[in-house]
């Protein structure tokens, strides 16, 4: 298998800020739901919702689900460390936190992959400058917390930990998500799969704690909401997930929690009324100096800016491949 620790293709670029937008929205869509409905109800019905969208357009392209235990068994375990506990942590947290700061904080996914990477690919390896990136953007992470949580464990300090928790599952799935690549599995059905495995895993956890039956029809804004993050923030947004993840690399493909927040602060301003404090604005600017410094190509185009390197003659191995 070739190495992925590599730049990305204007393609990938293009797909990974489409991604950001689909999944930026789907904390907009939470936000709704979690006013009228409870957290695993929200969870199963997003994911249930999307596993029925994805396996009719399987059904569509004609494309088969493989079948044999050992992906059954990877697929199951996407699905938990993926979906079924972010989604989840991040669900409850939104019912407790501002939209946007929950956004803020799952942006520090990238910082916890970079770690997880480390010790579990031979190809994704911790360098200095990612170090850096990873001390200063977790001293971001503290900044937006504050120093309140060391006086009180209030329920606001209990989601964002529950947000950050998030974070740290998504970094583990993306890391372990590689070897669906090597299995040969399509995108698309690496999506469906761990996607209907994890519907079918959290449905008894929605039946037992929620008692879903008992509770008053949710208004056609939520209907509209879980629609919308189940279509788009979970259908379409898997697909190019793993389309992306298959060529460009956990570490790379992680870089998308730090665009979503941009679109969530603004969907949660224009639209749900939400006010962030300064040290929240601050810490992320924290968190994406540290981003910058994992990622390392801001730092590239300023070395080649100021160390006199032309458009015209540029090296083969500062090139966008296409």
């Amino acid at each position: 298998m070739p190495p992925i620790n590599k730049e990305m293709t204007s393609l990938e670029w293009a797909m990974l800020l489409t991604l950001s937008l689909l999944w930026g929205g789907s904390f907009f869509f939470q936000a709704i739901a979690v006013r009228e409905l409870p957290t695993f109800t929200i969870v199963a019905c997003r994911l249930g919702l999307a596993a029925l969208i994805l396996i009719a357009v399987m059904a569509i392209l004609r494309l088969k689900m493989p079948f044999d235990r050992a992906t059954l068994r990877a697929l199951a375990c996407m699905g938990f460390l993926n979906n079924i506990v972010p989604i989840s942590l991040l669900v409850w947290g939104q019912s407790h936190i501002s939209s946007s700061l929950v956004s803020i904080l799952n942006a520090t996914t990238p910082l916890f992959a970079v770690i997880a990477a480390h010790f579990f690919t031979s190809d994704e390896k911790m360098t200095k400058a990612r170090l850096l990136g990873v001390i200063v953007g977790l001293a971001g992470v503290a900044i937006v917390v504050g120093v309140d949580a060391l006086k009180s464990f209030g329920v606001d300090v209990a989601a964002q930990l529950a947000c950050i928790g998030a974070a740290m599952a998504y970094a583990v799935a993306g890391v372990y998500g590689r070897r669906f690549r090597a299995m040969g599995i399509a995108p698309i059905a690496t999506a469906t799969g761990q996607i209907t495995a994890s519907s079918i895993m959290i449905l008894p956890v929605a039946l037992l704690v929620d008692h879903p039956w008992t509770l008053p029809m949710p208004s056609w804004p939520v209907i509209g909401a879980l629609l919308g993050v189940a279509a788009l923030s979970t259908a379409l947004a898997f697909i190019l997930y793993f389309r992306i993840l298959a060529t460009a690399g956990a570490t790379n493909i992680l870089l998308v929690t730090f665009l979503i927040p941009v679109s969530t602060i603004l969907l949660g301003v224009l639209f749900l009324h939400e006010t962030l404090q300064p040290k929240h604005l601050f810490g992320m600017a924290m968190i994406g100096l540290g981003l910058a410094a994992i990622d390392g190509r801001p730092w590239k185009m300023i070395a080649r800016v100021f160390g006199g390197a032309t458009v015209s003659s540029p090296q083969p191995s500062s090139r966008v491949r296409d």
